[in-house]
């Protein structure tokens, strides 16, 4: 059983915590749970209920009228509206709700459901992209439970590597990219993407996966001599991110390093020389192109 803060229900539901205490004071919408020493907090329930009542909220339901709907009556105002409309933030919350009931048939349909429309990539981008984004901080500060994180993680993997098997290989004449998690970084759902864009792209992508020691990565690049290297860094290093970062410049001067997740957006004043920084989906595929910094060559002051 999930145990959110008030600040949680905000991120998920993006409703303000003020606007939420007003709602439990005057309209009773939900009511927390308090610890022994008088500490408010939410359970699932609360968090499923405060995101299906921002989404009538938002579609033009009063809240006086949401506090008097049984809980039947919400669930299919929430169905007909979540049918009806195409803003991308109506499945994001879906998303959410299956993955703090771990529901997989839900999960499941949702997601083919969206990419039978979609398709993968514009799914992924628009969809899953954010969802990822919107519960990382929750992962971060441990808010959800080990077992939703690999619920939702194992379930998307899948349909990251069902579409990546699906691509044709890149003949060995294709400029080569190498892909890789440095050690103790186990979060791979970004980095499983950017192999897939790369691919796509029509380049010879080697990926490495989680946890490659760095005397590894420096065989490997040896070995495979890549034009371009990417990785994602969620969790902290092994070593201290200004240390491990001056590594990858030190021992990777010629190659160019696209890098993002939590530490490199919380640390951006060391991503110099040849490293850089992106965040979303569509900001990789430039630098990978032919406009981008990513395959063209770099030149060092």
């Amino acid at each position: 059983m999930g145990r959110y803060s008030i600040k949680d229900l905000e991120q998920l539901s993006g409703i303000k915590a003020h606007t939420i205490r007003i709602w439990e004071k005057r309209h009773q919408i939900i009511v927390p749970s308090r610890t022994t020493t008088n500490i408010r907090f939410y359970s699932d329930e609360d968090l499923k209920k405060i995101i299906n009542v921002s989404l009538l909220n938002n579609n033009g339901i009063k809240i006086s009228r949401i506090a008097d709907m049984s809980a039947t009556e919400l669930n299919e105002k929430v169905l007909a509206i979540s049918e009806d409309q195409t803003d991308a933030s109506i499945p994001i919350d879906q998303l959410v709700v299956a993955m703090v009931d771990m529901d997989e048939e839900s999960f499941e349909k949702i997601l083919n459901n969206l990419i039978l429309r979609f398709g993968f990539e514009g799914t992924f981008t628009e969809i899953v992209y954010p969802f990822l984004e919107k519960i990382g901080l929750l992962w971060q500060t441990e808010q959800i439970t080990p077992a939703q994180e690999h619920f939702v993680s194992n379930l998307i993997r899948q349909k990251v590597i069902v579409a990546i098997d699906g691509l044709p290989l890149p003949p060995r004449t294709s400029r080569k990219v190498l892909l890789f998690l440095p050690e103790s970084e186990l979060h791979e759902l970004g980095l499983l993407f950017y192999h897939y864009l790369t691919r796509k792209t029509g380049y010879r992508s080697f990926y490495f996966g989680q946890c490659l020691p760095h005397i590894d990565l420096v065989q490997s690049v040896a070995i495979h001599t890549p034009a371009l290297m990417v990785t994602c860094i969620t969790t902290t290093p092994l070593v201290p991110f200004p240390e491990y970062v001056s590594l990858l410049k030190s021992d990777f001067l010629n190659i160019p390093i696209l890098l993002s997740g939590y530490q490199v957006r919380s640390n951006k004043e060391l991503i110099t020389g040849n490293l850089h920084p992106f965040s979303q989906p569509d900001e990789f595929k430039f630098l990978i192109s032919d406009d981008g910094v990513g395959l063209k060559p770099i030149s060092f002051v």
